[in-house]
């Protein structure tokens, strides 16, 4: 009876397991059941209930054990058993999902494991504006040639958006413009964006054009996204050269140098490339104005090539043709006058000037000044002016004086710095004007002008240099910050308007270096100063000064010049010489001088070639010719000497000069000139008597120098032989000899014996026993200097 109860129980079941099998088949079979959900919800946000889909109480999920089951590895939906909720295991982004296509569905099945059950369900991805539109290039070029006519359509790049439906990209707009508008067209892809062009395009009057173009879509809001779409406009040759004026009037002064700048005209083409390249040619120019003027086929420079003669012509008329590239042409007329002189341009003097001025005021006394015009006539009447566009006037005062005062109130907000201009013109022909700079500051708010490193700087450069040189720098701090502190540099205009210093230096504007413009020559310009000015960005602007100091080093480029004897006289001069004259005799002396300075003028002379050598000698130091022995009668008569003069320079320079010695039985009337000839010779050579004294004054000195050491000798001397014997133990020093060179130009070498006497307090030098060398072995005679002055270098051995 039990196993018939088993069988008959086990037969139920089958019966139920096969009933829930047919009914989870014919619910696969049904349609799925859909959800929806926005995307983009955070990780466990709810997305339906299935309790009532499902027919089952809460109890019976954890029964049947109920779970969530898709496709693939992911598992983006979870179902809560304590609830029936159906929640998000992650987050959702429809576009990675399913990109462009419409619906987004993702399918999943609801399985009951006891006893077996499939539930068909779809989650429905709702899309959520999160995309704007992107445009790939974030700017459009496009290239229209000018000629182009209106109408003319032009296909430009779609925005794309990751959107669809509504939230997708719905319309394009333009920023507003002249020239062109937006046209939307329909097509299988979506909407294409097309500009349509309006106006004709001029590249002369704006050659590029810039707009914005933007994307939107349909989502609440909506979502945007922009291009910038820039326009080139390409160019053709449809203008033609236009001078800046058709009449260029000009006044030429007739002693004008040669290569004068007469005029610039200057023409402008709105073309570009090779369509914008003018050059200047004269047009239907006479034979006169072809050799009297000169214009530059590029810049239109007009340039003098002979001077002017106003007694000759007093005007010309040039017709100037300029050319583009393209063959079209423009002319103008330059009309020149040629003038006398008016050499005297005004004089302004400022008697009174206050540079910073309170906002606010009502007509403010700036500053007080007086004109002057040492010419008379029209030439000296003057009349006074500045700019029109500033807020201060002239006011005549008395005879030629002037004040400058506001003409309204000034506000430091709108401008906190004026420069004014003076002008002063006469009314002379031509007419000549100065012209004076007043700054005017309103309010102080930058308190720190810049300060230099030095007030004064001391450069030096070597002469010959090569041009654009470095040759040193100056430096200012400011104590501000920001634009206060950037400090730039300029050159003052210099003290001495001789000075031709824009062509000398430059200074860099931004870190102060100083350049040389051009090769320096010693010779010309041993140094010069300028003013440097310092001023700060600051508002107003405050600046300050250094002096700048430029010395040129001297380079050895000038060889010795002979003074003496002449060279360049018809008859070679002639020295006449006793027979009776002895050994020493002093014939004559070689003046050289040489126009380096330091070393580089130090002289020194030597005898390179004598009729007989060994007869005369020069002295090294100071060109002094004479006798190296006793004169005897089988010398001959004639003698012919060749003197080298060399500098000290590095490297040497050299002239030489030959000497005529005649030897005479003496100075008897035939050989000396009659006190008349004399005379008249002396008066018309002045160099001559000049010569004389100087002899006269440097062989006394040497004769002085002589006896000065000879009493040196006999002092000491003295002394040394009450003193006791140099050698002994208190002395520092044996006996030695000390050599005595002179460099001076009557220098000579002496030795001497000298001893420093031990206990003499003082531990002064003993010269003792001159030997006088023979100074008439210029051969073996090494020079070590030349110099005008008397120097004596001391040799202890």
């Amino acid at each position: 009876m039990e196993a018939g109860e088993g069988k008959e129980r086990f037969l139920k079941q089958r019966q139920v397991l096969i009933f829930f099998v047919l009914l989870g088949i014919a619910q696969v079979a049904s349609k799925p059941k859909q959800y929806s959900v926005a995307e983009e919800m955070e990780s466990g946000s709810f997305v339906a209930n299935l309790l009532k889909d499902l027919g089952l109480e809460v109890n019976d999920l954890a029964a049947r054990g109920a779970r969530v089951v898709s496709k693939g590895k992911k598992t983006r939906l979870q179902f809560d058993r304590q609830t029936g909720n159906l929640l998000l295991n992650e987050k959702l982004d429809r576009e990675e999902l399913c990109g462009l296509a419409e619906p987004c569905v993702l399918p999943f099945q609801v399985l009951l494991e006891n006893p077996l059950q499939f539930f068909q369900a779809e989650l429905w991805i709702r899309d959520i504006n999160d995309h704007s539109p992107v445009f790939l290039d974030k700017e459009i070029l496009l290239k229209i040639s000018e000629s182009i006519t209106p109408g003319t359509t032009f296909l430009i790049e779609r925005a794309q958006d990751l959107d669809v439906g509504s939230n997708s990209l719905q319309s394009y707009t333009v920023s507003p413009n002249s020239h062109f508008h937006l046209k939307l067209q329909d097509s299988s892809d979506g909407i294409l964006p097309q500009l349509v062009l309006d106006k004709a395009l001029d590249r002369e009057e704006q050659a590029e054009i810039r707009f914005t173009l933007t994307a939107l879509d349909g989502g609440t809001p909506p979502r945007s996204g922009t291009a910038l779409v820039r326009i080139e406009v390409l160019d053709i040759n449809d203008n033609a050269p236009e001078f800046a004026k058709l009449l260029y009037e000009v006044q030429v002064l007739e002693n004008s140098p040669i290569g004068f700048q007469v005029a610039v005209v200057s023409a402008r083409d709105l073309d570009i490339g090779t369509y914008g390249e003018i050059s200047y040619v004269f047009s239907q120019a006479s034979e006169d104005i072809r050799k009297t003027f000169q214009i530059n086929a590029k810049s239109g420079e007009l340039i003098l090539t002979q001077k002017l003669d106003f007694e000759s012509i007093q005007s010309y008329t040039l017709n100037i043709q300029a050319t583009d590239g393209g063959g079209l042409s423009g002319s103008c007329m330059v009309f020149v006058q040629v003038m006398d002189l008016n050499d005297n341009p005004p004089e302004l003097t400022m008697s009174t000037l206050i540079d910073h001025i309170p906002e606010n005021l009502q007509e403010t006394i700036i500053a007080v000044l007086s004109v002057s015009d040492p010419d008379s006539g029209d030439n000296g009447r003057m009349v006074c002016s500045i700019e029109d566009d500033l807020p201060f006037f002239l006011k005549p005062s008395v005879e030629n004086f002037y004040t400058l005062l506001t003409n309204t109130p000034l506000d430091r907000e709108t401008k906190s710095e004026y420069n004014i201009t003076i002008t002063v013109t006469d009314f002379g022909t031509p007419r000549l004007k100065t012209q004076h700079n007043i700054t005017v500051t309103v309010s102080d708010v930058n308190d720190n002008a810049p300060a230099f490193s030095q007030t004064t700087y001391t450069l030096r450069v070597r002469e010959n240099n090569s041009p654009a040189l470095h040759i040193g720098s100056v430096s200012a701090t400011d104590r501000d910050s920001g634009a206060n502190a950037q400090v730039t540099y300029s050159l003052l205009p210099p003290a001495d308007p001789q000075l031709p210093l824009a062509s000398l230096v430059s200074i860099n504007a931004d870190n102060g270096q100083l350049f040389a413009l051009r090769s320096l020559d010693y010779e010309a310009l041993q140094a010069f100063e300028f003013g440097v000015r310092a001023a700060d960005r600051g508002s107003p602007a405050l600046s300050s000064q250094a002096r700048v100091r430029v010395l040129v080093l001297d380079d050895n480029d000038n060889a010795p010049f002979v003074l003496y004897p002449p060279q360049n006289g018809s008859a070679p001069c002639t020295e006449l010489v006793p027979r009776a004259a002895e050994a020493g005799y002093l014939v004559t002396k070689v003046v050289a001088v040489d126009g380096d300075s330091g070393q580089n003028a130090w002289l020194s002379y030597q005898l390179l070639k004598a009729t007989e050598p060994g007869l005369f000698g020069v002295w090294a130091h100071n060109g002094e010719v004479r006798t190296a022995r006793l004169l005897s009668e089988r010398d001959t008569v004639k003698h012919r000497l060749v003197v080298l003069v060399r500098d000290n320079g590095e490297p040497p320079r050299s002239a030489s000069v030959t000497l005529h010695v005649l030897l005479v039985d003496g100075f008897s009337q035939p050989y000396l000139p009659l006190p008349e000839v004399a005379a008249a010779e002396a008066r018309a050579d002045p160099l001559t008597v000049y010569l004389v004294v100087a002899l006269a004054s440097v062989s006394s000195l040497f004769l002085f120098s002589v006896l000065v050491f000879v009493a040196v000798r006999l002092c000491r001397r003295s002394r040394a032989a009450s003193a006791g014997r140099c050698s002994g133990p208190e002395g520092h020093f044996p006996g030695h000899l000390v050599d005595v060179s002179g460099t001076g130009t009557l220098s000579q070498s002496y030795q001497y014996e000298v001893c420093l006497t031990g206990g003499s307090g003082t531990d002064e030098f003993k010269f003792l026993k001159p030997i006088l060398p023979n100074f008439l072995g210029l051969g073996e005679e090494r020079v070590h200097e030349a110099n005008p002055s008397f120097r004596n270098s001391f040799k202890f051995s």
